[in-house]
């Protein structure tokens, strides 16, 4: 990577000159202004897409190392970020089919523009970056626009939209959305710069938290004071208005970029597939395709994620003793006393029946059935409830939802590093500096933990947190306004969207998200398009373990394809995807995975 104080100057003037010049089709909107711009160069051993790694790197078990642990480079950060989110994405394993089924991981050179940029009304910053490939064809303009998966950092989407879109020449603007890995150290009072290495409070940070606590790590997704899910749509949009800006730096001769001359498609998974689909309902027609991949999306009448995640985080670890044949792991031996005792203590609370861990699990079975889970979304559950993700969403969401601040979060829960006995702890310097390239944006990860109040009694933070969105108190009032200026309206008239879920999500089901939204468009007569996938849950990324690479196939095939259906429909050469129940075959124990398997719609 080369970059210079100069460079970035200079950048700098042409992006905010063309921050002025720049006229979106909403002539209503006042142009997003834009702070801590910096351009970068990736050419040679340092490329767009992988930083160097290609796919062997990306393979590697252990991260790109650090030459200084405490104090490691922008580029070094870079390298270690990509490898992070590409491994956290996709299936990489041998077998797996990405670089030979599907997918491909080319050395694409080119620049990077990154910024921070606020939407109204807001009281912290979201990054956006565009990635420009030197093979950008100013003939054929096209932005691909995404946002993180979950609440990754910047380059959350890297193997979705920047696999898709780098190598076909098109410049990729990717947000975090308001989440991302800008983790600050109450302790020590620092946080990340635009580059991701440690600064202190007024050094340009990407997030300084307004608390009165001393003690502790807070994030951007739960103690922005934001709801930054609330404005999606508008985080998505602010990043192509930033890539449009930032190949009118690129390309000075071939300015202006427009919305009215660049085709701009998004694209996102998981919260970034609900990210894009919020981005669609904007007005205006400054896109022109939108791919949304188990999008976490909320229309009226639907169950929203807070719902059914802190139902969840209570219930399933039970009632998976009802179900048999689960995915490993969890391993039964480590799981099923835990579970066991589960049952028991929900039964304590008066929250199941049954008078043995059989009719209990029975109890906890039939009362998530009820609210309309299926067995294959609990059994793919199995894998939220081993890594304790319920409970992870849940404490981040309430935050987030109730606008809180640290020190104020519900149900006593904060977050910090901690001791050998569980007990908080000041970071080492070599934890803080690694957060920005390590974290997943929601904690328990990379040295931060979840602090429990009620350790000796989990039910209690649980039930606390169930309460929020069932009890009637303030708390659960803040809570379910935040849930409520999360929900989803339609996209717009005219706009062709694809809408791709696996039916066997165990994190997003789609009968909570994608297929009450698609229903609604449909009924309102909208353009969109519903891939079901058979076989497919949540995460790709965990396809390398064996049980689930045997039982599963990944959904970023998918994806891909209705990205090139999409793009091939707006160059006139062919149809929009038709919808489709897709028949997929799992591959099985010990076996690769084949083109066949995919079973991909013709």
């Amino acid at each position: 990577m080369n970059l210079t104080p100069v460079r970035i100057a200079v950048a700098g003037a042409a992006l905010a000159l063309a921050a002025c010049a720049h006229s979106p089709r909403s002539t209503k909107e006042v142009a997003p202004v834009f702070s801590q711009l910096r351009t970068t160069e990736h050419r040679g051993a340092d490329d767009l897409l992988s930083a160097g790694l290609g796919l062997e790197g990306l393979r590697a078990m252990t991260p790109p190392a650090f030459a200084d642990a405490e104090h490691p480079t922008p580029a070094e950060l870079r390298r270690r970020a990509l490898w992070g989110n590409w491994r956290g994405i996709a299936d990489l394993a041998p077998g797996g089919g990405y670089g030979e089924v599907y997918g491909r991981i080319a050395a694409v050179p080119g620049r990077e523009f990154s910024a921070f940029a606020m939407v109204p009304g807001a009281r912290q910053p979201h990054r956006v970056l565009v990635q420009v490939p030197d093979g950008f064809d100013v003939g054929k303009r096209c932005v691909v626009v995404t946002a993180s998966s979950g609440s990754r950092g910047i380059y959350g989407s890297i193997a979705v939209a920047g696999a898709w879109g780098l190598p076909k020449g098109c410049a990729v603007a990717y947000t975090d959305k308001g989440a991302g890995t800008d983790y600050f150290d109450l302790d020590a009072g620092q946080g990340a710069r635009a580059d991701g290495t440690v600064g202190a409070r007024g050094d340009g940070l990407a997030f300084e938290p307004v608390t009165t606590a001393s003690s502790g790590v807070a994030f951007k997704h739960a103690h922005s004071q934001d709801n930054p899910e609330a404005d999606w749509g508008r985080h998505v949009k602010q990043a192509a208005q930033f890539a449009l800006q930032s190949l009118d730096a690129a390309f000075p001769d071939a300015a202006p970029f427009t919305f009215d001359n660049t085709r701009v498609i998004a694209v996102g998974i998981s919260n970034g597939g609900g990210a894009v689909l919020r981005a669609a309902e904007l007005d205006g027609d400054w896109l022109d395709a939108v791919v949304a991949g188990e999008p976490n999306v909320q229309v009226e009448g639907a169950r929203p994620l807070y719902d059914y995640t802190t139902e969840a985080a209570l219930l399933m670890p039970c009632a998976l003793l009802h179900l048999q044949n689960l995915p490993q792991p969890p391993l039964a031996a480590q799981s099923v006393p835990l579970w066991t005792q589960r049952c028991a203590g929900l039964k304590a609370a008066g929250l199941i029946e049954g008078a043995d861990t059989a009719a209990q699990a029975r109890s906890a079975y039939e009362a998530m059935k009820a609210s309309g889970w299926t067995d294959a979304a609990l059994r793919a559950g199995a894998l939220s409830v081993g890594f304790d993700l319920w409970r992870a969403v849940a404490v981040t969401y309430a935050s987030a939802y109730g606008r809180y601040r640290f020190g104020e979060m519900p149900c006593g829960n904060r977050y910090s590093a901690l001791d050998a006995q569980f007990a908080p702890r000041e970071a080492t310097a070599a934890e803080r500096a690694a957060w920005w390239s390590d974290a997943s944006g929601i904690p328990p990860g990379a040295g931060v933990h979840i602090v429990e109040q009620n350790l000796s009694a989990p039910l209690t933070t649980l039930q606390c947190l169930r309460a929020m969105w069932t009890g009637d108190d303030a708390n659960a009032a803040r809570v379910k306004q935040g849930v409520a200026e999360t929900r989803a309206g339609l996209p717009r008239a005219g706009l062709p969207v694809v809408v791709i879920h696996g039916t066997d999500d165990g994190l997003i089901p789609p009968a909570f998200s994608s297929a009450p939204y698609v229903r609604a468009a449909k009924d309102a007569g909208r353009d969109v398009r519903y891939w079901q996938v058979r076989n497919a849950q949540h995460f790709d990324a965990f396809l390398g373990l064996p049980d689930y690479g045997a039982r599963y196939v990944p959904l970023l095939p998918y994806v891909y394809e209705a990205l090139d259906r999409v793009s091939a429909h707006l160059d006139g050469r062919g149809a929009l995807p038709s919808d489709a129940a897709i028949d997929t075959t799992p591959r099985g124990a010990g076996k690769a995975l084949q083109a066949p398997d995919l079973a991909m719609p013709r």
